[in-house]
């Protein structure tokens, strides 16, 4: 049996876009979930990394210096847009600000690092964990 495109409602390429749509939908669990360009982001600067970020999403950023639970506000906003508008800092956007919410403070998972020189009797193992603390945005006000 082969599949075409125009089996109907029945057909795996149909089936798969439909779940595909569903992922999009959100639901009690996580009402978090939707498609991101009809809502506000905002390019924030942290840890010398610029993140995109959308109101309710998590993300891990360099260690913050901040109790678990407590909120901060990062001022550094470098983009704002909503839409198909954007508003762009020169360097950053005056009056914008994110307001997160720490979470969680943990390492990354072990770097190996392994350096050898052939023939010369030479290895060094090493290893390294960074710090990160996760964040959820509360909101974007600007």
């Amino acid at each position: 049996m082969q599949i075409g495109f125009d089996d109907g409602a029945n057909s795996m390429y149909n089936l798969r876009f439909f779940r595909f749509l569903e992922f999009f939908k959100g639901n009690e669990e996580n009402p978090y979930i939707y498609l991101m360009r009809f809502h506000m982001y905002a390019v924030i600067k942290t840890g010398g990394k610029q993140y995109k970020v959308v109101a309710g999403e998590k993300l891990k950023v360099e260690q913050i210096p901040a109790d678990i639970g407590s909120e901060i506000t990062i001022d550094q906003v470098l983009a704002m847009g909503e839409g198909d508008t954007i508003k762009v800092g020169t360097p950053l956007v005056a009056g914008a600000t994110v307001l997160v919410k720490v979470i969680d403070h943990g390492r990354h998972d072990k770097v190996r690092i392994f350096k050898m020189r052939r023939r010369k009797h030479y290895q060094k193992r090493q290893g390294h964990r960074q710090n990160y603390t996760e964040l959820q945005i509360v909101s974007i006000n600007g």
